[in-house]
């Protein structure tokens, strides 16, 4: 029977699963413990953020065995609610060892030895927890699959650009209500309240990451959230939000002035636009992140102010559960990834003045195709708006 609340049909989650094993055969792995909760949805269709509260897994060897997907007992309704794996075994967080358990599923699956890949770059697989895993499994050597699994995830299959596009329609919701409440005198704190108002009036699901708001002498800190902080006239003011649909995100920014802003003010925002056209004018089917995020920090080379951007220019974006919304796509320098149509991805120019207590941010959800750049959700190449 079907999952009442599962967000795709059994075969595409078959057929992602499939992709998996194909890929663990290729790695010479002998078994996959995914611990991600993106992986664990994207894979198995589970549903859930508590694995960066209690441990669990969807377990599966390198032969012909059905996958296991082991959790708290506690939870075992949700994995009913979305899940279309059958095998789904449960264990008590005070009474059993989690380990244990896991060392039991692979002896269970002909398994007491060999390579088991495993997330090793997941917020649910903390320091201590890994190190449990390892002690128990001494004879079972670990390789980290973050990035072989995340590979699997970066082309959107039809119906996962629905969600995305239907998620953007509540960021969307979430911009109006930024300008429409943004004023001089009006708290950080307020301001922040009625963008996530409207995103869940919309329809949102909650985001992996809190909506980052800041203003003034706050506006270099481009991760900050809001702060008991009163807007004052001149004062830049930037956001950043995800609107979320069946835990797909589309993230949205903006940069606005509440009253006539300063002169170097201005100057920076029309600097990050300069940056920000420059990176996506270089954005094609077969682009090269590193060589996108040098064509964005050329504009910047010319005034003095590279050391400005210090974020990426850009990653991949789709299933995500806290604390970061981040694929493992990467569209900045040090990475050696090629753009493929049907990828999903954020692209932001932010620039951080620190010295001065000023920062602006631009961009936005883009979807790349055979025939070019969309962009889904955000204000991207727009002009700064003063109100």
């Amino acid at each position: 029977m079907r999952a009442p609340f599962s967000a795709f049909s059994d075969q595409e989650f078959r057929a992602r699963f499939n992709e998996a094993r194909k890929s663990l055969r290729s790695a010479n792995l002998d078994a996959l413990v995914i611990v991600a909760p993106e992986h664990l949805f994207y894979f198995g269709g589970y549903d859930s953020w508590v694995a960066v509260n209690s441990p669990q897994a969807m377990i599966f060897t390198s032969g012909d065995d059905e996958p296991t997907l082991i959790l708290r007992d506690v939870d075992l309704s949700l994995a009913t609610e979305t899940s279309w794996l059958n095998d789904i075994r449960t264990y008590n967080m005070v009474l059993e060892d989690y380990p244990t358990r896991v060392k039991e599923i692979l002896h269970q699956k002909g398994l007491t030895g060999g390579k088991i890949g495993v997330e090793k770059q997941s917020y649910a697989l903390t320091y201590s927890l890994g190190q449990a895993l390892e002690a128990t499994l001494q004879n079972f050597e670990f390789v980290d699959t973050t990035n072989q699994l995340g590979a699997l995830r970066l082309i959107k299959s039809p119906q996962e650009l629905v969600y995305i596009n239907k998620a953007a329609t509540y960021a969307a919701s979430g911009l109006v209500a930024l300008e429409f409440h943004s004023r001089v005198g009006v708290n950080e704190m307020t301001l922040g309240t009625e963008i996530d108002y409207a995103l869940r009036k919309a329809g949102s699901d909650y985001p992996a990451i809190p909506t980052e708001l800041t203003s003034g002498s706050r506006s270099a800190g481009c991760h900050g959230t809001p702060r008991n902080r009163i807007v004052e006239s001149g004062d830049l003011v930037h956001a950043e939000f995800a609107g979320v649909e069946q835990r797909y995100h589309a993230v949205a920014f903006q940069t606005l002035a509440c009253g006539e802003p300063s002169p170097e003010a201005i100057e920076l925002y029309n600097t990050g636009l300069a940056s920000l056209r420059a990176g996506i004018d270089a954005i094609k089917p077969g682009a090269n992140v590193a060589a996108v995020e040098e064509a964005s920090l050329e504009p910047l080379k010319a005034l003095g102010l590279e050391k400005a951007a210090m974020m990426r220019f850009g990653y991949g974006i789709g299933i995500a559960y806290p604390p970061i919304w981040l694929e493992t796509l990467q569209i900045a320098r040090g990475f050696d990834q090629s753009l493929e149509p049907g990828m999903v991805f954020v692209l932001h120019s932010c620039l951080e003045l620190p010295s001065e207590n000023l920062g602006i941010i631009q961009g936005g959800t883009y979807h790349l195709t055979s025939t070019g750049l969309e962009m889904i959700v955000g204000t991207g190449d727009c002009e700064l708006v003063i109100l």
